[in-house]
C-alpha cells in the first residue's frame, strides 16, 4: 500500500475507531478487544478496497462506518459455539486441506423430502464419510419457476417447503458435532423480483430502484448489450427484461425474474454483507458465492471478470476476517482456465470448483488420450497453497468445455471443433458413443452447446442396461465411474460427491412432464433419491453395492494416507497417451498415481516411474498388492494405481 494510502487508512481508522467502541463494546467487554484486534489487522486492505469502490462518492464515509457497524453488530449476534469455532479455525487456517476431507452435494427436497427428513439421512453422510455438506439453494424463492433455487426472494427464510430457518439452524448445529461443515449458496449477483427490495423498487421506492440498474428507455441496455454474451439463448434473447410496472428496463443477466444488483451502489453492499453474515451466524461454513463473474457492470465491456468484481469478493473476505473467521469462500466461476484461477486466494475465494478438470475427465473418457489433461493440469492445476480446489465429476449444472483453445492448438487441436465433437459423442450422436446426455442450451449462431446428464448416464452405464448390452459393457461402463472419482479422490484438493453417483443413479426424463422444469434438460440429472436402490449399496452383488463399495473403498484409504492432504501436485508424462498420472506429496509422504482411460489395457514403462519415484517396490493402495519395478506397470482397462513406497522393498 502506498504510504499516502497508509495514512489515510490509519487517519480512518482513528476516526471510526471510537465511535465503533462506544456504539458495541459495552455488549461484549470480555470479547471485544478480539474484534478490535481483528479490525485493525484487516482494516487497511478493507479501506484500499472500499475507497477504490466507493471513494469518489461524497458519502463515503458514512457508508465505511455503516459497513463497518454491520460487521460489529453480526459478530456480537453471533453463537457462543460459532465464536468458539472462528477460534479453532483461525489457530489451524488449513483445516480444509486435510486428506479426511469429503464433501457432497444434493437438494434437500430431493435427496430426502425437507430438512426434518435430510437430519434423519445424517447417518448415512457419516457412513459414507461426508465432512463438507453442500445443500443446494434452499431459501425462499418465487414460485413455481425460480432457475433451481437461484432466485432468492428472502435470504432469511427458508422455502417453507423445506422447512423453517430455526431447522436450518438446529441442522447446522448437529452438523457442527458430527464435524461436518454446512455449505450453501449465497447468490450474490442477484434477487428474484419478489425480494422485498424488488418489490419496493416497483412500488417507485427511489432508494430501492438503486439496488438494481433500471432504465427510463433502452439506450443503455442497447449500450451495455453491445458487448454482452447471452447465458440462456433457448430462454430469452438479450439481458434486460421491461417493467411496465415502472416502466423501466431491469438488468437480467440470467432469467426474467433475478434481477442484477448494482454493487455500485455501496449501501447494496453493506445490504448484502448484511445478509452474508446472518447465514454465516446460522452456522453456514462455506458460502458457494453464484456467478462470481458478473457482480460488477462497466460499459464498453463484457460485463464479466472485471477487477472490481475481485475487488468486491475480498472486501467481503476482509469483513468476514473480522465477524465470522470461520467462514470460508467457495468460488463458482464456470469461465476461461485464467480467469478460474484470479478468484482463488487467501483474501478472496479460499475455495474454488475446478470446472477444467471436470471437463477434461469427461474429454479424455470420449478421447481415450490424456494429452489435453496433462497439458492443462501441467499448466494450471498448481494454486496458492493457502488455498484448495473442489474437485467434482459431475454437479448441478451442466458441462461446459472451458478448456483453454491456446492449450488445445499446441497439441493440435482446434477448439471449436474439438467441442462440436464433444457435444456431439456425449448426447449420443457420434459414432460408437457409451454416453447418454442432453444438449443444454444450445445456441445455433454460435454453436455453443453444453451436457446434461447423470455421470453413471455420460459414462455410459444407461447405454449398457437399457439397450441390454451385456455384463461386459455394463462393468466397461461402471470402471469409467470409479477412474474418474478416482481422480478427484487423489489429485489433491476437496473431492465433491454429487449425491446418487455413488450409487449409479441414471438419467431421469420425468422432469419432462413438469412444464416449470420442461425447457431446462439439466432436471435430467437432479432426480429424486431413490432409496430402494441405495438400500442395495452394502450388497455386492448388486451394481449399486459394487459402485459404493469401490467408492468407500477409495475414501476409507484418501482418509488414511497422509499423502492425500494438501495440494502438492506434480502432473507427470508417463509416456503413454492413455494413461495420466501425477505424484502426489504432503510432508514425507507421497504417492504416485496412475489412470488409464482406455478399455484396453495400458502399460507405463518401469524406468518412467523410477523417474518420478524414490522407491523400486511399491504398495498399491487399491489392491492391497506389492507392485515391483522390475518390469513395465501394467494398467488394466480404466484401470488405476495409488502407488506408495514399499515398507518391505
Amino acid at each position: 500500500m502506498p504510504a499516502w494510502l497508509d495514512s489515510q487508512a490509519q487517519l480512518a481508522l482513528d476516526r471510526l475507531l471510537p465511535t465503533l467502541r462506544e456504539r458495541y463494546a459495552s455488549h461484549d467487554p470480555a470479547g471485544w478487544p478480539i474484534f478490535e484486534c481483528r479490525l485493525r489487522t484487516n482494516f487497511r486492505r478493507l479501506f484500499e478496497l472500499l475507497l477504490h469502490l466507493y471513494g469518489g462518492r461524497y458519502d463515503f464515509f458514512y457508508h465505511l462506518e455503516s459497513i463497518l457497524s454491520t460487521a460489529a453488530r453480526l459478530w456480537l449476534a453471533r453463537p457462543v459455539d460459532l465464536k468458539a469455532l472462528d477460534e479453532a479455525r483461525e489457530a489451524a487456517p488449513a483445516w480444509f486441506q486435510g486428506q479426511k476431507m469429503l464433501g457432497g452435494v444434493c437438494y434437500v427436497d430431493l435427496f430426502a423430502g425437507n430438512l426434518a427428513g435430510l437430519r434423519a439421512r445424517l447417518p448415512y453422510f457419516k457412513e459414507l464419510g461426508l465432512t463438507y455438506l453442500h445443500l443446494m439453494p434452499l431459501f425462499k424463492v418465487p414460485m413455481p419457476e425460480n432457475d433451481g433455487g437461484y432466485a432468492v426472494s428472502s435470504y432469511r427464510e427458508v422455502n417453507p417447503a423445506l422447512g423453517s430457518m430455526p431447522e436450518l439452524a438446529d441442522l447446522a448445529g448437529e452438523l457442527l458435532r458430527q464435524g461436518i461443515s454446512l455449505v450453501v449458496d449465497f447468490v450474490f449477483n442477484h434477487t428474484s423480483d419478489e425480494h422485498a427490495w424488488a418489490r419496493l423498487a416497483l412500488a417507485g421506492d427511489a432508494e430501492h430502484q438503486d439496488y438494481y440498474y433500471m432504465f427510463p428507455d433502452r439506450q443503455m441496455p442497447d449500450a451495455y448489450e453491445k458487448n454482452l454474451r447471452e447465458i440462456f439463448p433457448e430462454v430469452r434473447r438479450g439481458s434486460f427484461t421491461y417493467r411496465p410496472e415502472v416502466d423501466r428496463w431491469v438488468w437480467t443477466t440470467f432469467h426474467s425474474y433475478q434481477w442484477d444488483l448494482n454493487y455500485a451502489n455501496p449501501a447494496v453492499f453493506d445490504s448484502m454483507l448484511e445478509e452474508m453474515l446472518a447465514l454465516a451466524n446460522v452456522g453456514v461454513e462455506v458460502l458457494r458465492l453464484d456467478a462470481v463473474a458478473f457482480i460488477w457492470k462497466q460499459l464498453g465491456t463484457t460485463c464479466e471478470n472485471l477487477p472490481e468484481a475481485h475487488m468486491l469478493i475480498q472486501a467481503f473476505n476482509a469483513l468476514a476476517r473480522l465477524a465470522a473467521p470461520a467462514l470460508l469462500f467457495k468460488s463458482e466461476a464456470i469461465v476461461h482456465p485464467d480467469e478460474v484461477a484470479r478468484y482463488i486466494s487467501a483474501y478472496e475465494c479460499q475455495l474454488s470448483y475446478n470446472p477444467l478438470l471436470m471437463a477434461l475427465l469427461w474429454e479424455s473418457l470420449a478421447t481415450r488420450e490424456v494429452c489435453l489433461l496433462r497439458h492443462s493440469m501441467q499448466e494450471r492445476f498448481k494454486m496458492n497453497p493457502a488455498c484448495a480446489w473442489v474437485n467434482y465429476v459431475r454437479c448441478h449444472d451442466d458441462i461446459g468445455w472451458t478448456f483453454d483453445d491456446a492449450d488445445a492448438a499446441h497439441l493440435g487441436m482446434n477448439g471449436y471443433d474439438h467441442r462440436r465433437f464433444l457435444n456431439a459423442f456425449y448426447t449420443g450422436r457420434f459414432a460408437g458413443s457409451f454416453a447418454r446426455g442432453l444438449p443444454f442450451q444450445e445456441n445455433p449462431q454460435t454453436g455453443d452447446e453444453r451436457i446434461s446428464g447423470t455421470a453413471a448416464s455420460l459414462a455410459g452405464l444407461e447405454k449398457a442396461l437399457r439397450e441390454e448390452e451385456g455384463p461386459f459393457e455394463v462393468e466397461l461402463a461402471v470402471r469409467r465411474i470409479l477412474l474418474i472419482h478416482s481422480v478427484i479422490l487423489s489429485i489433491g484438493g476437496i473431492p465433491l460427491l454429487y449425491l446418487g453417483d455413488e450409487v449409479g443413479t441414471l438419467n431421469d426424463t420425468t422432469y419432462r412432464h413438469d412444464p416449470a422444469k420442461l425447457a431446462d434438460s439439466r432436471w435430467v440429472h437432479r432426480p429424486f433419491a431413490d432409496w430402494t436402490r441405495i438400500a442395495r449399496r452394502n450388497d455386492p452383488s448388486a451394481l449399486e453395492g459394487h459402485i459404493y463399495g469401490a467408492l468407500q473403498r477409495m475414501i476409507t484409504i484418501r482418509k488414511e494416507c497422509g499423502a492425500f492432504a494438501g495440494n502438492d501436485t506434480t502432473v507427470i508424462d508417463t509416456g503413454n497417451g492413455h494413461v495420466f498420472g501425477y505424484l502426489r506429496r504432503h510432508g514425507a509422504d507421497q504417492m504416485l498415481a496412475f489412470a488409464n482411460f482406455s478399455e484396453h489395457e495400458q502399460s507405463v514403462a518401469a524406468n518412467n516411474v523410477r523417474t518420478h519415484g524414490l522407491a523400486y517396490v511399491y504398495d498399491d493402495l487399491v489392491t492391497d498388492r506389492a507392485v515391483s519395478l522390475e518390469h513395465d506397470l501394467v494398467l488394466e482397462p480404466y484401470g488405476f494405481l495409488w502407488l506408495v513406497a514399499s515398507a518391505h522393498g
